[in-house]
């Protein structure tokens, strides 16, 4: 074989390894060396955050200084910085659930992250809160997880594979049936919450778990606390302003599913039902994402709305995801500065 031969066919051997690698997801090098320098530099804490109309105003906020370095991987962008000088990632998840998962997975598995701090807007179903509020919740679940029952059966039925530990009656259902309008049965019958199946990190491969509700991160939890005289915002604009000042509250419970909530009905059941506050559509996977790679994490909400319920306030979100989405950084800004000097910390 010719030299011009040789080299041609050497190109396309490599071209075609390329393309193999490529092809299996592996990490191009040169973004694997930018993870590498970046994990030098480490640990970070990770902000996690649902959209850019969240995420913009920590961009924009004074207390947050960029680096040079940002690195773009799998549709995810990661940009590095400080907040109060605390060395952060930033991330965008996207919509819902499977979004918020994947982003957490790919900022635990690539980066040296030593905690996740995670924020945004929420529908709000506690009716002690209003629209402005920062909620922060101590038990976290995902509550679009079902077992749909069959018409004719109930509540003393066994659910299909319940016998072999796939699902349970032991959360609660909700009955469909009660909230027809014209008549008492329904063929929609019984919807039953289902815990989460979670394999940690410290645990056995392949062996399950459950879970449905999931605890953020005690020591976080705690330094929370600090946060509930923090002055919010109250004012849309020059002109339009709350009749009254949002405050930061923490409470027992939230929950998500990939299904945004406008239906005063179910807002009810599920308060009653779980006494959740803020109710939205990522932080459930950000969490159960945090709690098997024993990574300790908190969640901040601010209320945009009201879920469908209300009166005055009803149905703002509109209106009222701005304010909500300062607020919520507002929070998250003082919550960092108050982390300061406290160092990684084992999970709870």
């Amino acid at each position: 074989m010719k030299m011009g031969g040789v080299r041609k066919f050497v190109y396309l051997v490599l071209l075609i390894s390329l393309c193999g690698i490529l092809a299996k997801g592996e990490i191009p090098g040169n973004t694997q060396r930018l993870i590498n320098e970046a994990n030098q530099n480490g640990p970070y804490l990770g902000l996690v955050i649902p959209n850019l109309f969240e995420l913009n105003p920590l961009l924009q906020h004074p207390s947050y200084t960029p680096t040079n370095l940002t690195i773009d991987f799998a549709g995810r962008r990661f940009r590095f910085g400080t907040v109060a000088e605390e060395k952060v990632i930033l991330v965008m998840t996207g919509l819902a659930m499977i979004n918020a998962g994947i982003t957490t997975q790919l900022l635990l598995s690539l980066f040296n992250v030593k905690g996740v701090v995670h924020y945004g807007i929420a529908g709000n179903a506690n009716p002690s809160l209003h629209i402005g509020d920062v909620a922060i919740p101590q038990y976290w679940s995902h509550s679009a997880l079902w077992n749909w029952q069959r018409y004719g059966n109930g509540p003393e039925n066994e659910l299909p594979l319940e016998g072999s530990g796939d699902y349970t009656r032991e959360i609660g259902h909700i009955k469909i049936a009660e909230y027809s309008t014209k008549v008492s049965d329904n063929l929609l019958n019984n919807s039953w919450y289902q815990p989460e199946e979670i394999f940690p990190v410290d645990g056995v491969p392949e062996e399950r778990q459950h879970v449905f509700w999931v605890p953020v991160d005690t020591q976080y939890f705690d330094l929370s606390k600090q946060l509930e005289g923090v002055q919010l915002e109250n004012c849309l604009n020059a002109t339009e302003c709350l009749s009254y000042y949002p405050k930061v509250v923490r409470v027992s419970r939230g929950t998500s599913a990939s299904i945004y909530l406008d239906n005063a009905a179910y807002r009810s059941f599920i308060y009653d039902k779980f006494q959740v506050s803020p109710v939205e559509m990522e932080s459930a996977a950000i969490a159960l994402v945090c709690h098997q790679q024993r990574v300790p994490f908190i969640i901040f909400r601010a209320l945009s709305d009201l879920a469908g319920g209300g009166s005055a306030e009803s149905n703002e979100a509109d209106a009222f995801t701005p304010l909500a989405a300062t607020n919520s950084v507002v929070v998250v800004v003082e919550f960092i500065k108050r982390l300061g000097g406290v160092k990684a910390v084992e999970f709870a």
